[in-house]
């Protein structure tokens, strides 16, 4: 494992993650990931790309009634997310695997799973600086996985009118529909995200549905600061949102 941990306590100390102190740590984007996602009561569940596991961990203390998997190909990270799933107390529910979003078959029956959620890798190999910590580079660049390939292995793996949902940069929104489509996922639900009110959109949330017929809601936006980088009501609300477990959810 890669350097010394830190645990931090999130939504109001529901959950206690640990992270690699130098390595890849989560970030705002996961939340904010996690609070657009809505399921049905006892659904089985795929964070695809789990990281430390915090996005299946959320879920699972959000929605009592699922199941989750979360699928990491990094091994330091993976060990991460298997101790965070126990030290959470969710391993009756959560289970944690090592292996490549690219060779799902491998690892998984087809049509396997009502939801899968990922927060895919999406800086391209020939853009920006990349990282030299290799566990931060993987997570951020397409070295092991793009958006395309993350959606194939959905397509695979989802159950008819089986769910994806993902955050994605805004100004690859149109590239990320087309990819949506090409492989059969209709987006059925976005919403643009803003980190002020004066910025133009980072990032798009998108819910897709597997072999469904055209028919798109775009949400009000999220907005996450206010002045003096303070957070909106909005995000105050998904923080407590959040935290407040549930026994089934919406359709």
């Amino acid at each position: 494992m890669m350097g010394e941990e830190t645990v931090d306590e999130i939504l109001e100390g529901s959950l206690k993650i640990h992270q690699s102190k130098r390595g890849y740590r989560f970030n705002l984007d996961s939340i904010i990931l996690a609070h657009f996602v809505d399921l049905k009561s006892r659904t089985v569940n795929l964070d695809l790309g789990c990281g430390n596991g915090v996005i299946a961990l959320v879920l699972a203390n959000l929605y009592v009634q699922s199941r989750w998997y979360g699928l990491e190909i990094q091994q330091a990270l993976a060990d991460l997310a298997k101790k965070n799933v126990e030290q959470n107390g969710l391993s009756h529910r959560v289970t944690i695997d090592t292996g490549d979003a690219r060779e799902v078959k491998k690892i998984y029956q087809p049509h396997s799973f009502d939801n899968i959620i990922f927060n895919p890798p999406y800086r391209k190999l020939d853009s920006g600086r990349m990282n030299p910590l290799p566990e931060k580079a993987v997570a951020r660049h397409e070295i092991k996985g793009s958006l395309s390939e993350f959606l194939s292995a959905s397509q695979y793996l989802l159950k008819p009118k089986g769910r994806v949902f993902s955050i994605y940069p805004a100004a690859r929104m149109v590239e990320m529909i087309s990819l949506f489509r090409k492989k059969d996922i209709e987006p059925k639900r976005m919403k643009l995200v803003f980190s002020d009110a004066a910025s133009t959109a980072e990032f798009v949330l998108v819910e897709g549905r597997s072999g469904s017929r055209e028919e798109l809601k775009m949400e009000p936006p999220l907005i996450i600061y206010e002045q003096h980088k303070k957070y909106t009501k909005d995000m105050k609300n998904i923080f407590t949102g959040l935290a407040s477990p549930q026994d089934s959810g919406g359709g």
